[in-house]
């Protein structure tokens, strides 16, 4: 049984199929993940409709100039086991920097507050993640999604108690630091994803992603660790009922 700890449902308004085909591979437990008020709701809804999934509410960093305003009325939802996907993007900056620091900053409070996980996404702005963590205090369940960092960010990561979670990204040719930082991460320490649609494993890559193709990034990191992908498959599915509190 694997879990994809973190995927966009609904995406070009298909779920059943989507999911159907994620339970036909052996996933059968997902994370809908939230990136703005309208599909935070919507991936609330999946989740209502099927008993092996599950939403987080948040606003990603490319929309941070819009606020947050709606998604703290959702996480009390009995399927929102998160908020996020939450945190700092300095390579697109959709929205400017500080808002994006006051938008993550907001919602790592209402990860504490409501006591959900908080997930995290990060891109090409490691310090200021870093910093924001300390001065908020970092919320006991949190996940690096979709990490593409080093063995130096993998580590500043599990010091300060988080967890990684792999992608589609830990299969490409040039990934060799995220196969380094799978490699270093304990075992009781990690998730897969798909991020779906997006990011695609190979030998899939440059397709439209789904769940079902999380084994792919499942067996890379199996790969990376030296051990057998059921060793992985198992570790990686009670990391993330242990991280989302999914019982």
């Amino acid at each position: 049984m694997w879990t994809d700890a973190h995927c966009h449902i609904p995406y070009n308004g298909v779920d059943e199929a989507v999911i159907a085909h994620a339970a036909d591979a052996g996933v059968t437990r997902l994370i809908s993940v939230g990136t703005d008020l309208a599909q935070s709701i919507a991936a609330i809804e999946v989740a209502d409709r099927h008993a092996g999934v599950w939403a987080t509410a948040g606003v990603h960093p490319h929309d941070a100039s819009g606020g947050i305003e709606g998604i703290e009325a959702l996480l009390s939802h009995p399927r929102v086991v998160g908020v996020g996907e939450c945190g700092l993007d300095y390579h697109y900056e959709h929205s400017p920097r500080e808002a994006q620091r006051e938008v993550f900053a907001a919602q790592i409070a209402l990860a504490h507050r409501h006591g959900l996980a908080l997930v995290i996404h990060t891109r090409e702005a490691w310090d200021d993640t870093f910093a924001l963590l300390e001065a908020e205090t970092m919320p006991e369940r949190t996940v690096f999604h979709c990490f593409t960092g080093g063995p130096a960010e993998a580590r500043r990561a599990l010091d300060i108690g988080a967890m990684l979670s792999f992608s589609g990204i830990v299969t490409f040719k040039g990934a060799a630091d995220v196969r380094e930082a799978a490699a270093l991460c304990p075992l009781d320490r990690f998730t897969v994803e798909t991020d779906a649609p997006y990011l695609a494993p190979v030998p899939h890559r440059g397709r439209t992603n789904t769940p079902a193709w999380v084994p792919f990034v499942g067996e890379a990191v199996a790969g990376a660790m030296g051990l057998a992908v059921q060793v992985v498959e198992e570790a990686s599915t009670a990391n993330a009922a242990r991280l989302f509190d999914l019982t």
